[in-house]
C-alpha cells in the first residue's frame, strides 16, 4: 500500500509536468516564434553549458553565498529566538523591530548593500542574512512559547538548572518550529541570492540569466537558468523536509 501511494505521488506530478511541456512545445512551434525556444532547446542549451563547464561554476558561485548567509542567519537566529521566548522583556522590545523589518523585501536592500559592501560576493551574502534571519527568529520564539508550561514546571519542580532547561526541555520541545522557520527562510533566501546576482555580480545563476539575454538574446539559456533554480529550489526544499524523520523532530508530525 505505501509503495503504490509513493508511486502514485510521484505519477501525478510527472504527469502534470509532461503535459505542461507538451503545451509549452506546441505553443512555441504554433507561433513560429524565432526568440522563444522550445524544450529541446533549453535541453541542447544545458547541455552545451555543462560541455564548457560554466553551469557548475554558476551553481557552486550561489550555493556557496546562499550556504554562507544561511548559516550566519542560523547562528544568530536560533539562540536571540530562544532568548525571545524565554524572556518576556526581550520578546517586548524586540519583536515590534523585528515585525517591522520583516515585511521589507530583501529585494529593496539591494542599493544599501552595495553602499556598504560593494559589488563582491558580500552584498550577496548580506542579502541572505537579512531574508533569512527574521522568519527562523520568530519561528523559534514562537516555538518556546507553544512549550507545554507542565513540562517547564516539572523540570523546575526537579531543581534542573536554566541551563539543563533549556537543553533538555525547551530545544527539543522548540525543533519542529525551527525547522519550519528554516525552510522558510532557505526558500527566501534562494530567491534572494538569484536577484541580487542579476544586478551586480558576475557569477552565479542570476548572473547567467541577464547575461545570456544580454549577450545575444539567448532565450535557450534564460529559460535553462530558470528551470535549474526551480530544481535546485526543489532539491533544497526537500532536504529540508527529511529533517522531519528524524526521532527528534517526528513526534511533533505524528497524527
Amino acid at each position: 500500500m505505501r509503495i503504490h501511494f509513493k508511486a502514485k505521488s510521484l505519477l501525478l506530478p510527472t504527469s502534470l509536468l509532461a503535459l505542461l511541456v507538451a503545451v509549452w512545445w506546441a505553443a512555441v512551434v504554433r507561433a513560429e516564434s524565432a526568440i522563444f525556444p522550445t524544450p529541446w532547446q533549453v535541453v541542447t542549451g544545458t547541455i552545451e553549458l555543462i560541455e564548457d563547464g560554466t553551469l557548475w561554476e554558476h551553481i557552486a558561485a550561489s550555493l556557496m553565498r546562499v550556504t554562507a548567509g544561511f548559516l550566519l542567519a542560523f547562528a544568530l537566529a536560533i539562540p536571540l529566538g530562544l532568548w525571545m521566548g524565554r524572556v518576556t522583556g526581550a520578546y517586548m522590545t524586540l519583536n515590534p523591530i523585528f515585525q517591522i523589518l520583516r515585511p521589507i523585501s530583501p529585494i529593496a536592500w539591494i542599493p544599501i548593500a552595495i553602499l556598504w559592501f560593494g559589488v563582491g560576493n558580500a552584498s550577496p551574502i548580506f542579502l541572505i542574512f537579512i531574508a533569512a534571519i527574521f522568519p527562523m527568529i520568530l519561528q523559534t520564539a514562537v516555538g518556546v512559547h507553544t512549550i507545554d508550561s507542565r513540562y517547564l514546571r516539572a523540570a523546575e519542580n526537579f531543581g534542573v538548572s536554566r541551563f539543563e532547561l533549556m537543553r533538555r526541555v525547551v530545544v527539543p520541545a522548540v525543533l519542529p518550529q525551527v525547522l519550519v522557520g528554516m525552510r522558510v527562510s532557505l526558500g527566501v533566501a534562494w530567491l534572494v541570492v538569484v536577484a541580487a546576482e542579476m544586478i551586480a555580480l558576475k557569477s552565479g545563476l542570476g548572473y547567467l540569466i541577464m547575461d545570456s539575454r544580454n549577450a545575444g538574446n539567448r532565450y535557450d539559456l534564460v529559460v535553462a537558468g530558470m528551470v535549474i533554480i526551480g530544481m535546485i529550489g526543489l532539491f533544497l526544499d526537500t532536504l529540508m523536509r527529511s529533517f522531519e524523520e528524524l526521532k527528534s523532530v517526528r513526534w511533533r508530525y505524528v497524527k
